[in-house]
C-alpha cells in the first residue's frame, strides 16, 4: 500500500487513517488483528521516545516485530515523531534515524523540529524531505504548539489556553511552511494534548480536550494537504467527527492503547492477558470512537 495515496484518499472522502502508537512491542500484534478484524486501514507507528522511555526497544525491532503480524490491505508502518529538539530540550541527530527508518521498510516518517522557529523547522523539515522523497516516501511535520504535560501539569488552565488558541498554528505560517519545507502533510496544533510520558503521570486521564473545527477547515482550505491530528485520545468525540470532516486526515492514538496494557500488566503480569486488553480496546475505538469500521473498502482499493 502507498501511504501517500491513502491519507489522501482519506483526506478526499472524509475519512481518517488512525495510527496507534507501540511504546511496549507486545502491543503490535494485538492491535493489527484488530485493525484486520475490523475490516480498517491504519497506521503502525512509533516514536522516538517510546524506544528512548518506554519499551519498544528500537525502530529496527518495531519493523521486525510489524513484519510478523502486518495485514496485507490494512496495515502501513509509520515513524512517529522523530524530534530535532526532544522533550528533554536536548538537540538529537535526527537524519540518521530518519535513514535508518527508510532501510528497515518504513513508508512514511515525521520530523517534528516544531520547537524551532519558522525558519529553522522549514529547513530541518525539507532536509528530511529530501531524504524520503528520494526513497518514494512521505513526510510529516508539526507546526505549532501541540499541548502536552511531557514533565508536570500545564500551569495555564486549559480552557484559557483554548480561548486565547495559544501556540495553535496560524494559517500564514502554514501556507510558508507547507510551500517551502516540501512536507506531505502537516501535524497541526488545533486543540488537542499529547500524552503524559512523566512517571507519575503514566496512568492519569489526559484533560478534557476540544478542537478548533473552524481553524482546521481554514488550514485544509489554504494548504490542500492531508492534515494530522496528534495527541487523539482524550478529545470529545464530537469534535474528533467534525475534525475529520473539516480536513483531518490522520489522527495519533497513543494514551488510551498504552494505559490498558500497562494497567494489564500491573494486574497480572502476563502479556498474553495485556494483549487482549489492547486488542478489545482498539477495536473499540475503531469502531465506536473513530468510525473507521469497513474503511478498508474505500480507502484500500
Amino acid at each position: 500500500m502507498d501511504a501517500k495515496k491513502i491519507v489522501r484518499k482519506a483526506l478526499e472522502n472524509k475519512l481518517v487513517v488512525p495510527a496507534f502508537n507501540i511504546p511496549h512491542l507486545p502491543m503490535l500484534k494485538p492491535i493489527a488483528q484488530a485493525v484486520l478484524d475490523e475490516n480498517s486501514v491504519a497506521m503502525i507507528q512509533v516514536a522516538r521516545l517510546e524506544w528512548e522511555k518506554f519499551e519498544s526497544e528500537s525502530l529496527e525491532r518495531v519493523a521486525e516485530e510489524y513484519a510478523k503480524y502486518a495485514k496485507e490491505g490494512h496495515t502501513l508502518l509509520h515513524l512517529d515523531h522523530v524530534p530535532v529538539i526532544d522533550e528533554d530540550h536536548l538537540e538529537v541527530d535526527y537524519l540518521p534515524i530518519i535513514q535508518r527508518a527508510i532501510k528497515a521498510g518504513y513508508q512514511s516518517v515525521m520530523v517534528d523540529a516544531s520547537r524551532l522557529s519558522l525558519e529553522g523547522n522549514i529547513a530541518a523539515t525539507k532536509s528530511v524531505a529530501d531524504i524520503a522523497h528520494a526513497a518514494g516516501i512521505p513526510v510529516e511535520a508539526e507546526l505549532g504548539a501541540v499541548m502536552g504535560h511531557e514533565t508536570e501539569q500545564a500551569a495555564i488552565p486549559y480552557e484559557e489556553i483554548f480561548e486565547k488558541k495559544m501556540g495553535f498554528t496560524t494559517v500564514e505560517d502554514a501556507t510558508k511552511f507547507v510551500r517551502e519545507s516540501d512536507c506531505d502533510w502537516l501535524s497541526v496544533a488545533v486543540g488537542s494534548v499529547h500524552g503524559a510520558i512523566a512517571a507519575n503521570l503514566l496512568d492519569k486521564k489526559k484533560p478534557a480536550a476540544k478542537l478548533d473545527i473552524e481553524r482546521i477547515a481554514e488550514l485544509e482550505k489554504a494548504l490542500d494537504i492531508p492534515l494530522v491530528l496528534h495527541g487523539g485520545s482524550g478529545i470529545e468525540n464530537d469534535y474528533i467527527l467534525k475534525g475529520i470532516q473539516a480536513g483531518i486526515a490522520k489522527i495519533n492514538v497513543g494514551t488510551e492503547l498504552r494505559q490498558p496494557y500497562e494497567r494489564a500488566m500491573r494486574e497480572k503480569n502476563d502479556v498474553e492477558y495485556a494483549r487482549e486488553c489492547v486488542y478489545k480496546r482498539c477495536r473499540e475505538l475503531i469502531r465506536d470512537f473513530l468510525h473507521t469500521a469497513g474503511d478498508a473498502e474505500i480507502l484500500a482499493k
